[in-house]
C-alpha cells in the first residue's frame, strides 16, 4: 500500500483544470449510486460493508477498485474525464495535489464527522489537512516500529532491548563479536517509497526534521536537522559495520524475510508486520520478536513517523442532494457503523491492517487481536508518538528522489554526510520556489 506521486504538480494542476471545466456535477441526480473507488485491497470486506450500508440506508453504492501500482493514475483519469465519482480512498502523500487541483472537497462543515478528530491520533488528523481543511477520515494507519529477536539478545547475554541509537550499536556490536550475527541491524534503503518511512523515523527520533513550520529547509543544519540521523547510518556501515552496505539495495519486504529468517536482531519495519514475524506458519523467528519504543538519540524522544490512507469525498460527492448520503457512507467506513467500529475491526482482524481511532486500543476485541502477538500499551504509546512526514507538499515526490539517492550516497561512503543534505535541501528550496 505504499506509493508516491510520480506526476510533476504542473501537470496535476493542468489535468485538474481540465476536470474542473467538465460537468462534473451537473447532471448528477441524488437517486444516483453513489461512486466508491478504492485500490485492490480489502475487496471482499468493503464489498461486505458496502451491502450493509445499501441495507441500511437504502441507498446504493457503486464501487469499484484497482490495483495499488496503477490507483493514481486511474483516479486521476477518472477526474479529468469527469466519471460520477463521489467517495475514493486517497494516500497522505497525494493529499496537496488532489486538493489543489480541486479534486477534493473538505469536510469540515460535517461535524458528525470530523467529531472523530477528538478520538483520533493526531498525526493521522493532520494528515488530513492541507492549508488549514480537513479532506477526510482514516481509512489505515501504521507507523515505523523498531523490533527486536528476543531469542538472540538471550544468547548474546542481553537482558533489555536498547533505548538509545547508541546502545543499539553497542549491543549490535556485542552480537557481532560473539559470532551471533555478521550484520545484526537489518534496514531497508533501497529507494523505494518505503525509504522516507525509514529515514523519517530516525531523523525524528534523533530529534530532526526536513523543513521547519514555514516550509523551509532545515535538513541540513547540525542542530535541527537530519544530520545526526544520517551520520548515524552512515557510521553504522561504514564504521561500526553492524548494518550492511547492501541495505542500500534491501527493500521493505527484505528486511521482514530477513527478520523471519532469523538473521536479524533489530529491525525497523511497520508495526502490522510484527503479527507475520511472530505467525509460525510465516516466521521461523515466530514467538521471539517484541516491538520497544524506537530508540532516541542525543536531545531526541522515542518518535517515529506514521503514514496514513483516507476516506475523500469530490466536490460532486459533498454537493447538493448527493452529500447527504457521501457523509454517511463516509462515516460508515471512517467512524461508527451500528453504534461500533465495525470496518476498523474487521480489516484488523483479516488483514491486519492498524487504525486511527486511538480508543480502540482499550476496545476487548481489539486488545485480544493484538494481544496475541504484541504488547498493546506499547502499541498506543508508540502510535501516540508518530508525526506525519513534514515533507508532504506537492513536489515531494520530486524531491523523495533526489533527496533518496544523497542519502544512499553518504550512507555507503560515496560521498559526506554534510553533502548528502546540501543536496537535498537545495532540491527541496528549487522544488518550493518553482511549485
Amino acid at each position: 500500500m505504499r506509493s508516491r506521486p510520480t506526476l510533476s504538480r504542473r501537470a496535476a494542476l493542468s489535468a485538474g483544470a481540465g476536470a474542473l471545466s467538465l460537468p462534473f456535477v451537473r447532471g448528477a441526480r441524488a437517486a444516483d449510486p453513489i461512486g466508491y473507488a478504492t485500490w485492490s485491497a480489502a475487496v471482499a470486506q468493503v464489498k461486505a460493508h458496502v451491502a450493509g450500508f445499501e441495507k441500511q440506508t437504502g441507498l446504493p453504492v457503486a464501487y469499484s477498485n484497482s490495483p495499488f501500482a496503477q490507483y493514481r493514475e486511474t483516479t486521476i483519469a477518472k477526474f479529468t474525464g469527469g466519471a460520477p465519482l463521489d467517495m475514493l480512498w486517497v494516500s497522505d502523500a497525494w493529499l496537496p495535489e488532489f486538493a489543489l487541483a480541486g479534486w477534493l472537497a473538505p469536510i469540515d462543515a460535517y461535524k458528525q464527522l470530523t467529531a472523530y478528530d477528538a478520538v483520533t491520533s493526531d498525526f493521522c488528523v493532520q494528515s488530513t489537512v492541507f492549508e488549514g481543511k480537513q479532506y477526510g477520515l482514516t481509512y489505515y494507519t501504521d507507523y515505523m516500529s523498531f523490533l527486536y529477536n528476543a531469542d538472540i539478545l538471550a544468547k548474546a547475554g542481553i537482558t533489555a532491548p536498547p533505548a538509545t541509537w547508541d546502545e543499539v550499536v553497542s549491543r549490535a556490536l556485542t552480537i557481532k563479536s560473539k559470532g551471533l550475527l555478521e550484520y545484526p541491524v537489518v534496514f531497508g534503503m533501497t529507494q523505494e517509497s518505503w525509504m522516507i518511512e525509514f529515514m523519517s523515523a530516525i531523523v525524528y527520533s534523533t530529534g530532526g526534521r526536513f523543513i521547519d513550520d514555514a516550509g523551509n529547509a532545515t535538513m541540513q543544519d547540525p542542530k535541527t536537522g537530519a544530520v545526526a540521523a544520517l551520520t548515524w547510518l552512515a557510521e553504522a556501515v561504514q564504521t561500526h559495520k553492524v548494518l550492511s552496505p547492501g541495505c542500500v539495495a534491501t527493500g521493505e519486504l527484505e528486511v521482514l524475510k530477513t527478520a523471519s529468517a532469523g538473521r536479524a536482531a533489530f529491525v525497523l519495519l511497520p508495526k502490522y508486520r510484527l503479527k507475520v514475524l511472530n505467525d509460525p506458519a510465516q516466521s521461523q523467528a515466530a514467538g521471539h520478536f517484541k516491538q520497544s519504543e524506537m530508540p532516541a538519540g542525543d536531545g531526541g524522544s522515542h518518535s517515529t513517523v506514521g503514514w496514513m490512507r483516507f476516506y475523500g469525498a469530490t466536490p460532486r460527492g459533498l454537493s447538493g442532494g448527493r452529500a447527504e448520503g457521501v457523509v454517511k457512507l463516509m462515516e460508515w467506513f471512517g467512524g461508527k457503523a451500528d453504534g461500533d467500529y465495525v470496518f476498523q475491526k474487521t480489516i484488523l482482524k483479516d488483514l491486519g491492517l492498524s487504525f486511527g481511532v486511538t480508543e480502540l486500543y482499550k476496545d476487548p476485541e481489539v486488545r485480544a487481536e493484538l494481544g496475541a502477538y504484541g504488547d498493546v500499551d506499547l502499541m498506543a504509546r508508540q502510535q501516540a508518538l508518530a508525526r506525519k512526514k513534514d515533507t508532504i507538499s506537492p513536489w515531494f515526490g520530486e524531491w523523495n528522489d533526489a533527496h533518496g539517492t544523497a542519502w544512499q550516497q553518504a550512507i555507503v561512503g560515496k560521498i559526506g554526510v554534510e553533502a548528502a543534505l546540501k543536496t537535498s535541501a537545495e532540491t527541496w528550496t528549487a522544488l518550493k520556489k518553482a511549485g
